[in-house]
């Protein structure tokens, strides 16, 4: 009797308008109601700040089609991590997977998650401050709460970011339009002398790069689900151009508006900028702000989740992790072990928790990965030429995104060194000590078999196949 063995692949659900769901509900989350205040409080100006965000999205387009074509010669999913394997080798892909999985995807999400955190709880608390452990605590049920949908359905969790998108596009436009009413008012005085008291110096410059860029975060998410895209070559750069066009136009809009409302010094020391915005515009109804900015928070988690669980599915796919997290479930088709194992860390993370160092050495880290990244793209250029490219960019683009990423990653060390940044560079070099013995020599394989035959059959889960 003949039999055949039925492949388990996961599906490309993901179409167009999901695509931009997915990035611009997943960028559009807590930066923008977070950010703008350590923005400005960095740079000093309202000018300087409203510069500040207009560079960051500059940077973050020409890094986007950078990736547009990587995603495109090597269509499958896991970003960065997957492309440096292919252009750099598995040590250096290891390390990248190490760092993402128990470091950078972790902070992210706890950052987004104390965002959430931050707003809804503010709604109880209309005259004094949250307390850190309430915050917290709605920031982890929001952690498990997504955790669950996205182990549900691939379905349900787009169909989830569709709609936390419109509600997070209608409070944004609240915003814009409020501020452009109140600027045909009169309300310019932030305006005037606009880089007054600018920091020039190299270290507020790059702290507010990275408080600026950390509001676009995952903007790099389709890369980690290109084999669940429809049509990616198409589809890719399409949702990317289109995203973050929408996502750019809507920050500086945003951010203009704020300073129509608010003095610069309002905004620095403001503990929740559009709660006060909505407090001046909105009077008795500036609670409609903190319900705003925690269900945008909220779908900024449920995209990094999405895409963030991918990089750990893929990372043991290829061997670099334990091979229970390269599973998905027989039923639902979803990376449940992948997600749950972030989710764990992420809860883990939680705990400590400070927004804003989280976010400085976030993108410490992430520029340097982005950076190896983009020397991978300029290696395929030069030394693979005829690899088909649907979608390509001049070699020019990733030469000056890689010249500011290293001017990210040094200039803070260089102008004002601190400890933790050692501490942050040794973790990431810790992968490699990691790697030799458990990856290249694999050490206790006994142990992880037995483990993985009893969560396999727990989790019905099963071992996936890529997608051509």
């Amino acid at each position: 009797m003949d039999t055949k063995q039925q492949k388990l692949n996961l599906k490309r659900e993901v179409g167009l308008m999901g695509a931009v769901s997915l990035l611009a509900g997943t960028m559009m989350g807590a930066g923008i109601f977070m950010s703008p205040q350590t923005v400005i409080s960095a740079i000093g100006s309202c000018g300087g700040s409203l510069v500040v965000w207009a560079s960051c999205a500059l940077q973050i387009i020409m890094v986007s089609l950078c990736f547009a074509e990587l995603g495109t010669v090597i269509p499958e999913s896991g970003g960065e991590y997957i492309y440096v394997l292919r252009t750099s080798g598995p040590v250096v892909a290891f390390i990248l997977a190490f760092s993402s999985i128990m470091f950078l995807r972790p902070f992210n999400n706890a950052a987004c998650a104390l965002g959430f955190g931050q707003y809804a709880v503010a709604l109880f608390h209309s005259d004094c401050h949250p307390s850190a452990l309430e915050v917290k605590c709605a920031a982890a049920a929001a952690i498990i709460v997504l955790t669950y949908v996205n182990c549900l359905s691939v379905r349900a969790s787009m169909s989830l970011q569709v709609v936390f998108l419109v509600g997070k596009v209608v409070a944004l436009m609240l915003i814009i339009m409020g501020g452009l009413v109140m600027l045909f008012r009169g309300h310019t005085g932030s305006f005037e002398d606009a880089f007054e008291n600018t920091n020039v110096d190299i270290s507020s410059i790059s702290v507010a790069l990275y408080q600026g860029l950390w509001a676009y975060t995952d903007w790099n998410a389709l890369n980690n689900v290109t084999e669940e895209l429809k049509s990616p070559e198409v589809n890719l750069p399409r949702a990317l151009v289109i995203a973050i066009s929408l996502v750019t136009a809507t920050y500086l809009l945003v951010n203009v508006s704020y300073l129509a409302v608010m003095t610069p010094k309002e905004m620095m020391t403001s503990s929740a900028v559009a709660v006060t915005w909505g407090n001046k515009v909105l009077g008795s109804w500036g609670w409609i702000m903190s319900v705003a900015a925690a269900l945008s928070a909220f779908g900024s988690l449920n995209g990094t989740f999405f895409s963030g669980g991918r990089v750990c599915f893929v990372a043991a796919r290829e061997g670099h992790m334990p091979d229970i997290l390269s599973m998905a479930h027989v039923h639902r088709l979803t990376p449940s072990p992948a997600l749950i194992f972030t989710t764990l860390i992420s809860l883990v993370v939680l705990i400590p928790g400070d927004f804003q160092s989280i976010v400085n050495f976030f993108s410490f880290t992430a520029w340097i990965f982005y950076g190896i990244t983009l020397s991978g793209l300029i290696y395929l250029k030069i030394k693979k030429p005829d690899l088909p490219r649907p979608y390509s960019v001049p070699i020019i683009l990733p030469i000056l995104v890689l010249i500011v990423a290293t001017f990210l990653v040094l200039a803070p060390i260089i102008d004002k060194p601190q400890i933790e940044y050692l501490y942050v560079t040794l973790f990431i070099l810790s992968g490699a000590v990691v790697y030799v013995p458990f990856i290249h020599y694999k050490l206790c394989p006994g142990l992880l078999s037995k483990l993985t035959v009893f969560l396999q059959l727990f989790l019905e889960v099963a071992p996936v196949e890529k997608n051509q």
